[in-house]
């Protein structure tokens, strides 16, 4: 794993060379600066949304199930590899843009299945209505 973050920016620089002599240099640069835009969008839109929901949840207003928590950060992910340049990471940002792929991504690297907003963890409290019944006898 070390490598490949230590190969990443080599290999990003070799594809946009690569772009660069296939299609021009202005527009390999123009190509940069729009995902750079699009990433930046992106990431301030979900940000806002994360940090929306998150005082919902704290103000007791909403319940946050961890599979909407995922998607939000994994569209901040998705953002952030926009704004690096290359079209490697843009690939992979692509990929993650995707709820359908980003799932089977995360099911083929070896994730965990996610819990639903409706199944209880260790920890939750119960709620609901008791009576006992010792007391009806009387």
């Amino acid at each position: 794993m070390r490598w490949f973050f230590l190969l990443l920016p080599w290999m990003e620089l070799f594809t946009l060379i690569q772009l660069g002599s296939r299609i021009g240099a202005v527009q390999t640069m123009f190509y940069v600066l729009a995902t750079f835009v699009l990433g930046l969008a992106i990431l301030r839109a979900q940000g806002m949304e994360i940090v929306n929901k998150l005082r919902a949840a704290q103000g007791g207003a909403a319940v946050l199930p961890q599979q909407l928590l995922a998607d939000e950060l994994a569209l901040g992910l998705a953002g952030l590899l926009l704004i690096v340049p290359g079209l490697i990471t843009d690939v992979v940002a692509v990929l993650v843009l995707f709820g359908p792929l980003r799932r089977k991504l995360f099911a083929a690297l070896g994730g965990s299945p996610q819990h639903s907003a409706h199944q209880s963890r260790p920890g939750d409290p119960i709620e609901g209505e008791f009576r006992r019944l010792d007391d009806d006898d009387l």
